[in-house]
């Protein structure tokens, strides 16, 4: 199963949100703005870190993290089936309070009828009231009514009469699964790297790191498919039980050594005004974990040496190759799984999804395996793995998977964290569609946009060139805004629709297209191009600014038969002799505006 939705309150600088998840989520937005705080909100519900007081937004009380699951699997639905909604999904709630106190409960298709209602089974477990009740025919006709009995009737009558009865879909009053306290994991499993984490640390051979449980794994098959190490168990579990004085039938053994004996008597000499008996007992160890003693690691790039003497970088890379590498193992046990006849498959505990979730992934990571990375990720999303990650690179983002991506924003700490998605179709038409893959396709770059203080639009390389020159000149110009190169007129309405979708600030330089020796024709299909931008802007939150003809016109170029345009116009406005027009200038600092 995988997140579909998620709603957070008043967990840290989050009041109160909703927002739809992917099977890669990308949340991206300005330090401080609440990126960690939406991750580190899930982490809270699947049990992976504790909270404290200063967990709680301003000045609340209670917070809570409420979870859609979709996509469940037959296990998952027999496990969650109480709370299964028709479109197969579940929600669940986690709720805590300052008082220490936490609870889980689910979403359920609660029944109207007041003596359906589970925490209403105390009322009928009289007999004689249980009597008039339709559902009597389904308890003992003998013996106490127990709750549970009374439980029991109430879902029979409700699976056998759907019909007629009427449901509210509202949160339990009683705990989730009928725990008070869910167990680790039986939602998925969760793998969580922060932004600074050491691979020493994961390498550890104890608890739950990842190497720990690959090698655990590697071990599991040795014990189960190598003859010597069966038969290397079976010697120290053999010798190890001689050294008991008691066999495991509960005769004397014969067979134990008698140095052990003599130690036992000595002891029992020394307490003998004691009155005490002695006695040694030994308890076979864990065999797997004596091949887990003493063992290392060694990183050979050239020089052997474990990998904290290794740069941040291969120290990331081991990290994010464990990962792939357990996601491969767990792939391979789920398909050796269902090809054995379902009677005889191991009873699961626990879901089989797995959740990855990154802080910054692209630290100590050039960008060209920034891009292999968030490539292998969406990969490793493919089956029933869901990735999560924040991060301050356009590496991890693909403006074609513009439905994963989630700015996060806060402009003040009454509003607190807010988020920004486009959940609808982006694309009015399948020419859009097409002119937008193909642009973006050639210039992968253009995902920065969705981290800028305003986007720029242009036309093409010129306009892309010349103008932060001249905001340069003019010393306007600014970092954080975007100039995206759309490649042509047409080009324009897709990137505009989704900067509307995504509520960013924006302004669209295009040419007017007039030229002289331009025909009639030509100025018709330029005045079309041009009212399909007009069209297209959301006055909210962009505006346009319409170029005299052409930029070349504008920085007073005629011969228009250079090929190398950009580097043409570039010379002509770096000239000591060039004089920007007034107009010209007044469109550039309302660009930069």
């Amino acid at each position: 199963m995988v997140i579909k939705n998620v709603r957070i309150k008043n967990w840290r600088s989050i009041r109160d949100i909703e927002l739809d998840y992917e099977k890669v989520m990308i949340f991206i937005g300005q330090n401080n703005h609440g990126k960690s705080n939406l991750l580190s909100a899930l982490l809270f519900f699947f049990g992976e870190i504790k909270y404290d007081e200063l967990d709680f937004n301003q000045n609340s009380d209670e917070l809570f993290v409420e979870v859609t699951f979709s996509n469940l699997d037959n296990y998952d639905k027999n496990q969650f089936k109480k709370y299964l909604t028709s479109e197969n999904e579940i929600k669940v709630r986690k709720t805590a309070n300052k008082s220490g106190q936490f609870s889980y409960n689910g979403y359920i298709q609660n029944p109207n009828e007041e003596w359906l209602k589970e925490e209403n089974v105390s009322n009928y477990l009289k007999r004689e009231t249980a009597s008039q009740l339709p559902l009597y025919n389904l308890i003992p006709t003998v013996g106490r009514i127990t709750k549970e009995i009374f439980t029991n009737a109430i879902n029979q009558y409700i699976e056998q009469n759907p019909t007629v009865i009427t449901f509210s879909y509202e949160l339990e009053t009683t705990n989730f699964l009928g725990l008070k306290n869910v167990a680790k994991g039986i939602f998925g499993s969760v793998f969580y790297i922060p932004s600074v984490k050491s691979a020493s640390e994961e390498l550890n051979l104890k608890g739950s790191t990842l190497f720990n449980q690959l090698y655990s794994s590697v071990i599991q098959k040795m014990s189960e498919t190598n003859q010597d190490y069966k038969d290397a168990k079976n010697k120290i579990i053999t010798m190890v039980k001689s050294l008991n004085k008691i066999d495991e039938n509960g005769n004397a053994n014969i067979t134990r050594p008698p140095e052990l004996n003599l130690f036992e008597q000595r002891l029992e000499r020394e307490l003998s005004s004691w009155n005490t008996k002695i006695e040694v007992e030994i308890t076979p160890p864990n065999f797997d974990d004596v091949f887990k003693v003493g063992t290392s690691v060694w990183i050979n790039d050239g020089i052997k040496t474990d990998i904290s003497r290794k740069g941040n970088g291969l120290q990331r890379a081991l990290i994010f190759a464990l990962i792939k590498t357990w996601a491969n193992i767990i792939r391979e046990e789920r398909d050796n799984v269902n090809t054995i006849p379902a009677e005889e498959r191991p009873i699961r505990q626990t879901s089989n999804s797995a959740y990855f979730i990154f802080e910054e992934p692209e630290l100590y990571l050039h960008p060209q395996a920034q891009r292999e990375l968030f490539s292998s990720l969406v990969l490793l999303s493919a089956s029933d793995n869901q990735i999560l990650l924040c991060t301050h690179s356009s590496s991890f983002i693909d403006m074609n998977m513009y439905k994963s991506i989630c700015i996060v924003k806060k402009e003040n700490d009454t509003i607190g964290t807010t988020i920004l998605q486009c959940k609808t179709n982006l694309f009015s038409d399948d020419d859009d569609k097409k002119n937008f893959n193909l642009v973006h396709w050639f210039n992968p770059d253009r995902s920065e946009l969705f981290f800028s203080k305003k986007v720029v639009l242009v036309e093409g390389p010129t306009e892309k060139t010349v103008i932060p020159f001249l905001a340069k000149q003019l010393n306007i110009f600014r970092y954080d805004y975007t100039l995206i190169e759309c490649a042509s007129k047409d080009a324009f309405v897709p990137y505009i629709e989704l900067l509307n979708k995504f509520r960013l600030p924006y302004i669209a330089i295009y040419d007017k297209d007039h030229q002289a020796d331009k025909n009639p024709e030509g100025i018709q299909s330029a005045d079309k191009s041009s009212k399909r931008i007009e069209d297209a802007i959301d006055m909210n939150y962009g505006s346009t600014i319409i170029l005299e003809n052409d930029i070349e016109e504008e920085i007073g170029i005629t011969d228009k038969s250079n090929k190398s345009k950009p580097f043409f116009a570039l010379k002509k406005v770096d000239a000591d002799d060039f004089v920007i027009k007034q107009g010209f200038k007044d469109k550039i600092i309302k660009i930069y505006s």
